[in-house]
């Protein structure tokens, strides 16, 4: 047998290092400014495609399951700090490798992704596998490689050419290695010693690019952040505010605002969303992709192309429309492309984001709205302010008994059933928003009678009295929670943790300048990126390796029963 390198030992190793950290080399002894892995963030998996687009130069094409993602403090992006991956999804992750390394060697296409050519094609050739490698997978780590890394990889690619005759059999073994890394499907936040100051420690720079590009473009940094990370450009004042800058202006801030309120707007629950065909037939997985473009095309058009008020996003009447959309909201489609400006007219009872069928139906049941549901989600994603879970002994049956006609609308209902005490704190802080939105059944298409009764949409909020959606869009305007509520999600989203007490202060005076600023999307972005808090950071302890590395031994063990 030839020398042709196991991946399959190399991804055991890698497993192992991804399941158990400590073996990732990381230090958490900060006293003297010893320098190590600060944090560590599996890449979502919008994340992962596009950082496999920005190291090839184009889009590639990625298929295969992606380990699911979990929601801490409302945020996605928080939850990815807590992820690992299983011994299942690192063979999923193996496969898209072996297929992204196998694409991008292609006869079509290697010329494009490799900055040299081997000097004969059935042999190996080190000084040009190595150049490939240290310019990819400087792209794909978000960092140089260190010597190591190279010659390991050299090393493969030279003993896959050999045997096989061929040097791009040998570059594709080499780049899939690179993507089961850590160091690739994770983001590997390091610290460094502060240069002339003892004991103090800071992000490196490319970790702070990395911070920087995932959090304006949901991607990896591209050649002048790395350059700015590599000269320490980056950790200058100047030189900070320059890619700040650069960063928020560029077209790019659609892909990372697209991304933001994908997290915040829980759109990953449609993949799981169902209706009742009976009820509803005209729902579908079309359905829900255009009700999540609708939405998000609208917020990006307000929010970053017009650069508008983010207060407005729950009164504007400007959205777009596809065909799927036109045909649920039942207006005409007057465009010839795919997606057209729409604005809904002043007597509709619709008005703001909150009236668009994304969240109407992702926030209901299969057969039935719930105002309780809707009000959770809002009160959650607008005014973070959580719902306690309901006990685990609650009976339900009231609320769902809907052919009950001594109590034929859902308000009847939920008054009976919240008369419970144990359900009654709960139900007072959810129900009365939903209530205002009772106007739109599960798919989100208008009504006014339930059971043929006439439809309450009045309710008492915040201390004022509130009739249907625009009501509820007019007070959630001047609600000042609400602006409150989006600069803490920002800044969490960016820092991939929840915001600590000891951060209130910093968080007021965010929430003032974002005010001062006219409550812009761009600018909150930008004031944020440019704060020392931003690239703040909490030491990694050994307790928290080690309790890690047990939760994860106990999984495996668990699994293999």
């Amino acid at each position: 047998m030839g020398k042709r390198p196991d991946l399959r030992v190399a991804g055991l190793l890698t497993l192992g290092c991804v399941l158990g950290l400590s073996a990732c080399g990381l230090q958490v002894e900060y006293e003297d400014g010893v320098e190590g892995v600060v944090n560590v963030r599996r890449l979502t998996e919008a994340q992962y495609r596009n950082t496999v687009e920005e190291a090839f130069g184009r889009e590639i094409e990625v298929s295969g399951r992606f380990e699911p993602e979990m929601r801490e403090e409302g945020l996605l992006a928080v939850g990815s700090a807590q992820l690992s991956i299983t011994p299942s999804g690192f063979q999923q992750y193996f496969a898209m490798a072996k297929s992204v390394a196998a694409t991008t060697m292609s006869e079509d296409m290697r010329g494009e992704v490799l900055p040299c050519a081997p000097t004969d094609a059935a042999k190996a050739d080190e000084a040009c596998a190595r150049q490939a490698i240290a310019d990819i997978g400087g792209k794909l780590f978000r960092r140089p490689l260190d010597e190591a890394e190279l010659t390991e990889r050299v090393a493969i690619i030279s003993d896959v050419a050999n045997e096989k005759q061929d040097f791009y059999q040998g570059m594709a073994l080499g780049l899939a290695s690179l993507m089961v890394s850590p160091d690739f499907l994770f983001r590997m936040e390091r610290a460094e010693a502060v240069p002339g100051k003892t004991g103090k420690v800071r992000l490196d720079g490319y970790s702070k690019a990395s911070r920087l590009s995932y959090f304006f473009w949901d991607s990896a940094p591209d050649a002048e952040l790395l350059e700015a990370a590599a000269s320490g450009d980056i950790h200058t004042k100047k030189g900070l505010e320059a890619q700040v800058a650069r960063l928020a202006s560029s077209e790019r801030l659609t892909d990372g605002a697209r991304a933001f309120f994908d997290d915040v707007l829980h759109f990953e629950k449609f993949s799981t969303l169902t209706k009742d065909p009976d009820i509803y037939p005209k729902y579908s997985l079309a359905v829900a992709k255009s009700a999540q473009e609708q939405t998000l095309r609208t917020l990006v058009d307000h929010l970053v192309e017009q650069d508008g008020d983010y207060r407005d996003v729950f009164t504007t009447r400007k959205t777009f429309l596809d065909r799927t959309m036109a045909a649920i909201y039942k207006v005409p489609y007057l465009g010839e492309g795919d997606w057209v400006e729409y604005t809904i007219p002043e007597d509709d009872e619709r008005e703001g984001v909150l009236t668009h069928v994304s969240f109407l139906s992702l926030f209901s049941h299969p057969g039935r709205s719930s105002p309780t549901l809707r009000g959770v989600a809002l009160n959650e994603m607008y005014l973070c302010t959580p719902t306690p879970l309901p006990p685990a002994n609650v009976d339900f049956s009231i609320v769902n008994d809907t052919g009950n006609m001594e109590l034929p609308t859902v308000r009847d209902r939920l008054q009976v059933h919240a008369t419970n005490d144990a359900c009654a704190n709960c139900h007072n802080l959810s129900d009365p928003v939903g209530l205002t939105l009772e106007n739109f059944d599960s798919l989100g298409q208008f009504r006014t009678r339930e059971n043929d009764h006439p439809i309450d949409v009045r309710a008492d909020l915040w201390g004022e009295k509130v009739e249907g959606a625009q009501g509820l869009a007019t007070s959630l305007r001047g609600n000042e929670d609400v602006p409150a509520c989006l600069v803490q999600n920002v800044f969490a989203y960016g820092v991939g943790r929840a915001v600590h007490p000891t951060e209130n202060a910093f968080l007021d005076e965010q929430i003032e300048t974002f005010a001062k600023n006219g409550y812009r999307y761009p600018a909150l972005m930008t004031q944020i990126a440019l704060t020392p808090e931003f690239f703040d950071f909490e030491p990694v302890t050994e307790e928290t390796l080690e309790q890690f590395a047990e939760a994860e031994s106990a999984s495996l063990e668990g699994g293999s029963k």
